[in-house]
């Protein structure tokens, strides 16, 4: 540590002047300064050359003059770039992630710019009276609207509340008089709740990152939703009452259980119970979530237009119908939202649209005005998953008895199930032609083919063959390799989608971190290590040098064609606005980059702090 005394304000003040010269307060490679900085210390001069040195020297100082020091540490700016992000991911960007309501963590979690009620609101389960009194204690604080949920939440309950919508409550737990709320992260942006499938991405780096108190409680709060909401949900707020999200529950439990020291079957058996409840009640329900040729859909309830979505994001399917009654799109969109014009066929159109946001693809030319006619490859991955985690765990923790529901939950019986559907997958979802699996349309008894990076998640689930494995990673992965990691899917994917149709956001060129993370595990599981290492490092390196550029941005996704984070598609890409220093990057870009720089070779992390590009590398 080479600490430097200096005038804090002073020295910001004058860099700003000289190097900020847009004036959006970060310095990036936009900026048109002098790219060299005289820093004044109480002993030395010292000169700071470049955009990654003078930003990370501007996140220092107002670290500094947060903390009321005169005093910076230089080896924090000259600090190698990836494991600068390393060390800020795990020291500031979670606790910037991290939320609890309760009253010390309310002010910064009932905000919601989607919502359109004047007074904040905090719905309560109707099975949770101490929260709904413990809320109501609150309400004249907060200036706070609390209501109880019905028994039943019917998808017309969640219309009628559309326009106030406001925030779920979650976990509550009361220690020797006090209670608080158990935390729980968010993604970032606009994204401030929690949401599901991240959920169990951003946990993979809590652990990796010690902290499992946090993620344990991650944990506790889906077992909430699960017992008082009947499902893991999208998010915690009212609109998604109907819809879950990707099933990685026992996943997330295992991994937390494994990372536990001291091992409390007790925890375990109590989330396993609720996992298998969700099993039950939420997936495998004949003609909803599971078909009749016993795979899984996505099927979420709800009524006409979702109601958080940007403005103007539906004028192309609205347009037509309010062209025939002389309406404009927003007249139009208005009396369908209230509910005044009935129109069964958007409301088709709307079930596959809440079933899309439902996968968490949304948006996707993969899954769009079908997705409730798809057994979808990854959904039935996951819940493979789900049955030989529960298999092994009831094997190794239990001796193999583990009664629930007057039900005998042995290995076997949940081997069977795993087994039943492993053919199923093979019959309708594997594809010899192009050595791949696809999504399979119920309506059209056809396969849709489509390559997508969800096509590998049966490599992560250990479905595949070795021979299938072999076969995807030779023949499809190269399709979605790009210059800094994976693609959403294949740009010859993309060929039914008119050119001027606007890019979906989980579509080529964009690249996200649970596909990396998937298919890094996949490629693992069947021994292609070196293959691995050199996708993890593409999408390392990608992150790394937009953070050196752009004043250590780490945001939602990437144009991984182009290798940067502006990204052009649909609701653009959040973590990006921030003003002199990210506090929080984005979560699961947060656990991408810490389990990738957990993974990568040693010698390859030399080069990624030396920024070597990967086409210097890998051929």
């Amino acid at each position: 540590m080479q600490l430097l005394k200096l005038n804090i304000s002073e020295t910001l003040s004058q860099l700003l002047l000289q190097e900020d010269t847009d004036k959006d307060k970060r310095i990036t490679i936009e900026d048109k300064g002098i790219k060299k900085f005289i820093l004044l210390s109480d002993r030395n001069l010292i000169a700071i050359e470049g955009t990654y040195f003078l930003s990370n020297l501007l996140q220092e100082l107002i670290l500094a003059q947060e903390n009321n020091s005169d005093f910076i540490d230089a080896d924090k700016i000259f600090e190698l770039p990836a494991n600068r992000i390393n060390r800020m991911i795990k020291d500031y960007f979670w606790d910037g992630l991290t939320r609890t309501m309760d009253e010390k963590g309310l002010e910064n979690i009932l905000t919601d710019s989607k919502s359109k009620a004047e007074k904040s609101i905090i719905y309560v389960p109707f099975t949770d009276d101490f929260a709904f009194r413990y809320y109501q204690d609150l309400s004249s604080k907060f200036n706070l609207k609390v209501v109880q949920l019905p028994k039943n939440i019917t998808p017309q309950y969640v219309s009628s509340i559309n326009d106030e919508g406001g925030i779920l409550a979650l976990a509550l737990q009361t220690i020797e008089g006090k209670t608080s709320g158990l935390p729980f992260v968010v993604p970032g942006g606009r994204f401030n709740e929690m949401y599901g499938w991240d959920s169990y991405f951003e946990n993979i780096g809590l652990l990796i990152d010690g902290k499992l108190d946090l993620a344990k409680s991650m944990v506790e709060n889906f077992t909430y939703q699960i017992m008082h909401y009947g499902k893991i949900l999208n998010a915690n707020r009212s609109y998604y009452l109907t819809r879950t999200q990707p099933p990685f529950f026992s996943s997330m439990i295992r991994e937390v259980f494994d990372a536990m020291p001291n091992k409390d079957l007790n925890w375990l058996k109590k989330q396993l119970q609720v996992a298998i409840t969700e099993y039950e009640t939420v997936w495998m329900v004949d003609e909803n979530r599971l078909t009749k040729n016993g795979l899984n859909r996505y099927l979420a309830q709800g009524i006409g237009l979702p109601p958080e979505t940007e403005p103007g994001h539906y004028d192309e399917i609205l347009k037509p119908f309010a062209d025939e009654i002389n309406l404009s799109i927003s007249e139009y969109e208005k009396l369908y939202y209230q509910r005044k014009i009935d129109n069964p066929e958007l409301d088709a159109y709307f079930i596959h649209d809440r079933s899309v946001r439902e996968s968490g693809h949304d948006t996707s030319y993969r899954i769009e005005a079908t997705c409730a006619s798809l057994n979808v490859v990854e959904l039935n991955a996951m819940l493979y998953k789900y049955e030989t985690d529960f298999a092994t765990l009831i094997a190794v923790y239990f001796e193999d008895d583990f009664e629930f529901n007057n039900k005998k939950h042995n290995k076997n019986y949940w081997l069977s199930k795993s087994e039943n559907r492993k053919k199923l997958i093979n019959k309708y979802l594997w594809n010899e032609e192009h050595s791949s699996f696809f999504d399979y349309n119920i309506e059209a008894k056809s396969q849709n083919v489509f390559l997508s990076a969800t096509s590998f998640f049966p490599l992560w689930a250990n479905i595949a063959s070795q021979e299938q494995a072999d076969k995807m990673i030779q023949n499809a992965l190269p399709k979605l390799i790009c210059l800094g990691g994976i693609a959403g899917c294949s740009a010859e994917a993309l060929a039914i989608v008119d050119e001027n149709q606007m890019q979906r956001q989980w579509d080529f060129p964009n690249g996200w971190p649970p596909h990396q993370i998937i298919i890094w595990q996949g490629l693992l599981n069947y021994g292609y290590h070196e293959k691995a290492q050199e996708l993890i490092y593409r999408w390392l390196w990608m992150i790394t040098k937009n953070a050196c550029d752009y004043n250590g941005t780490v945001p939602e996704k990437y144009d991984v064609v182009s290798a940067s984070h502006k990204v052009f598609a649909e609701y653009g890409n959040q973590g990006t606005d921030f003003e002199y220093i990210t506090r929080e990057g984005f979560g699961w870009m947060n656990a991408s980059f810490q389990y990738g720089f957990k993974l990568l070779n040693s010698d390859l992390k030399l080069n990624l702090n030396k920024l070597t590009s990967p086409e210097k590398l890998f051929v």
